[in-house]
């Protein structure tokens, strides 16, 4: 298995595997968007709220913030020393206190912790008129988005990686230019030069063209979107330590039957 990096961006990654099949790959998408743990709120506790807003309401827009994680900082609350009863180690809390006329955005909530915060300053949470207050205390702690999706640290999706079947030799310029030249003559064949680019109109310009593509079942392209709580060079490589978590116990479970 070889694995090529194509793109990198702040918060979006594209690389190449290849050597491998859908089953290894498509594993690697689910644990990444549902299994690499990330920050968010869990629980609030009002001490005023006379706007026009229930407290329901505010705890929803507050617990779907995307929070900036540190997992060397925080561990799952259920794996923590302190048995789920919460501490430093696997919750943090935030504070807000505001009175209107004002808009209360993401960046008024004051962590206990400065590494973490709304991974968005100006995600509104509230407008409170003259003479409103909210005051409240929020707790946060890491989940995974296959318990709920506000812990869901990114976007994931693969593709083959694309194979042509020429059947004119004659249509390979015309097709090329078509393209953009995101096609170069490889052989007797084509290849893709920028796979940031490319996309299925292209390849319906290829059958216009009269070459079929087809896509590999062992190459694929990778692309990783990250909502900022993480990067994605964190949750590619936490996704291999929870691939690599599931097969000891498979096999610690194996060796017991």
């Amino acid at each position: 298995m070889d694995i090529k990096l194509i793109n990198k961006q702040d918060n979006k990654l594209i690389f190449l595997i290849k050597g491998t099949d859908p089953v290894f790959v498509n594993t690697l998408r689910r644990i990444m968007i549902s299994e690499v743990p990330t920050l968010a709120i869990k629980k609030v506790t009002f001490t005023k709220n006379t706007s026009a807003v229930y407290d329901e309401f505010i705890a929803h827009r507050l617990g779907l913030l995307p929070l900036t994680t540190d997992l060397k900082s925080y561990e799952l609350q259920e794996s923590c020393s302190c048995k789920g009863n919460g501490c430093a180690k696997c919750q943090v809390s935030a504070t807000l206190k505001a009175e209107g006329p004002i808009t209360v955005y993401a960046s008024d909530l004051k962590f206990q912790d400065p590494k973490v915060k709304s991974v968005y300053d100006k995600i509104p949470i509230i407008k409170l008129l003259k003479g409103q207050e909210l005051e409240f205390e929020a707790v946060a702690g890491l989940g995974k988005a296959k318990d709920h999706a506000k812990f869901s640290p990114c976007l994931a999706f693969y593709r083959g990686v694309p194979e042509f079947d020429i059947t004119k030799k004659t249509k390979l310029k015309d097709c090329i230019k078509a393209c953009n030249d995101l096609l170069r003559e490889k052989g007797t064949s084509l290849e893709v030069t920028d796979y940031t680019k490319w996309n299925e109109s292209y390849e319906q310009t290829c059958e216009e063209h009269e070459i079929k593509v087809t896509n590999s079942e062992k190459d694929f392209i990778v692309t990783i979107e990250s909502w900022g709580k993480l990067n994605p060079e964190e949750i590619f490589l936490t996704s291999l330590d929870v691939l690599d978590q599931k097969m000891d116990e498979f096999y610690t479970q194996l060796s017991k039957a």
